[in-house]
């Protein structure tokens, strides 16, 4: 059987006039004899009576209550036991990443010493082509899930410009020593001529290895290389999982903007005050306040909000929907009536001939809408009998059933 609830179209916590009178209205449009071109009404009949005697007799009603009640904490706490799993999950692959990182600055960090040991030989233009060191650093299938290829190609390129202007660089700085060793050895005598080769010898010996220790990776290229390797976003942290919990709060918190403290699955407690636009199954983002992981961006916690049952109202949506017992005269002849508003009394005239499917629609007395303005306060009328019977009433009902009018 499928929710009883949702079958007479009520709240779970709609008074037990509320739910004989949903049951009436869809039983009279349900019923068979006023559907007769529809093959379903009869089953559809059948089934609003099945939910109004669960949810007429107490005692069905409390055990079909409790069920859910039942259901929904083993849901919640599948919920919080796939958290967990997922955060457990989400910390082994920050610390694989994290391991990744380190071995990636280590590979980095050989290729640089490399470099420096062989900078004559990359200064004589025979310096190992980029493509070649990020394949033998990283491996091909690593820069491939690192960026894909157009990306490798644009780092690729990025260092062998960056390593071409450094080899002119240095290629000028040679050519300039070249130029004052030749001048100098112009002004001195012939027998100074082979001290001055000499020098010169051993000056282009220390120029060797300050042009191979100025070949390292540009730094650009060294982050963005180790943050495609181990998979990170541009904040260099993977994002931990979302804390989800569910917090109750009444009417009135909701019309205040009030300050809510809620309890989150970790035992942690967290303090926020309800945004204007909040009802009931409002869900409320905070950002960095979630699970917190070590090696990983902090997640968010996300708050369900639940409206605790009021006696004076009922939430839909942004309206607020309030019950008006009226006489069976004043009901007839009209009259003015005082009720309980959210912010306080309120005086409403109830015209002449007004029956219980009458509402009666208050501006701006709900709840706050996130655009401006509030919702409406909805009086629905509820005709009642006087406590006890009257012999003149009963005889005027009697004769009007029986069309003797005197």
């Amino acid at each position: 059987m499928r929710d009883p609830y949702k079958i007479l179209g009520v709240k779970r916590d709609a008074a037990a006039d509320e739910i004989k009178a949903a049951w009436r209205n869809m039983a009279k449009s349900a019923h068979p004899d006023h559907n007769q071109g529809d093959p379903t009404a009869t089953a559809r009949f059948a089934e609003i009576g099945r939910a109004y005697e669960t949810l007429k007799d107490p005692r069905k009603r409390s055990l079909f209550d409790n069920a859910v009640r039942m259901a929904e904490a083993k849901k919640n706490e599948q919920t919080i036991m796939q958290q967990r799993q997922a955060a457990r999950e989400a910390a082994v692959r920050a610390k694989a990443a994290q391991a990744n990182a380190e071995r990636v600055m280590e590979e980095l960090a050989r290729a640089a010493q490399k470099a420096a040991a062989d900078g004559s030989r990359q200064q004589a233009g025979s310096a190992e082509p980029a493509d070649e060191m990020v394949d033998r650093i990283f491996g091909a299938q690593a820069r491939a899930a690192a960026g894909g290829q157009a990306q490798a190609r644009a780092h690729q390129a990025q260092y062998q410009q960056a390593q071409s202007q450094q080899t002119q660089n240095q290629q000028a700085q040679n050519q300039q020593a070249q130029n004052q060793q030749a001048s100098e050895a112009g002004r001195r005598v012939d027998g100074d001529a082979t001290e001055g080769d000499t020098k010169s010898d051993e000056e282009a010996g220390e120029a060797g290895p300050n042009a191979g220790a100025n070949l390292p990776l540009p730094l650009s290229i060294l982050t963005s290389l180790v943050r495609r390797f181990t998979g990170a976003k541009d904040t260099g942290l993977e994002k931990a999982p979302d804390e989800v919990a569910t917090a109750t709060v009444t009417i009135d918190d909701v019309l205040k903007s009030g300050w809510i403290t809620a309890s989150l699955p970790e035992g942690r407690e967290i303090g926020f005050a309800l945004p204007a636009g909040t009802r009931d199954g409002h869900e409320l983002r905070l950002k960095g306040q979630g699970f917190k992981l070590p090696g990983m961006q902090r997640g968010d916690a996300v708050i369900n909000i639940r409206i605790a049952p009021d006696p004076r109202f009922t939430v839909d949506g942004f309206d607020l929907h309030a019950v008006l017992p009226l006489s069976i005269e004043n009901a007839v002849l009209g009259t003015e009536a005082r009720i309980e508003g959210p912010s306080g009394p309120l005086d409403i005239t109830i015209p002449a001939w007004s029956g219980s499917d009458k509402t009666i629609k208050i501006p701006g007395q709900g709840l706050p809408r996130e655009e401006g303005g509030r919702g409406d306060l909805v009086v629905e009328l509820r005709i009642i009998l006087w406590e006890k019977p009257d012999d003149k009433v009963t005889d005027l009902m009697r004769s009007m059933r029986e069309g003797l009018f005197l």
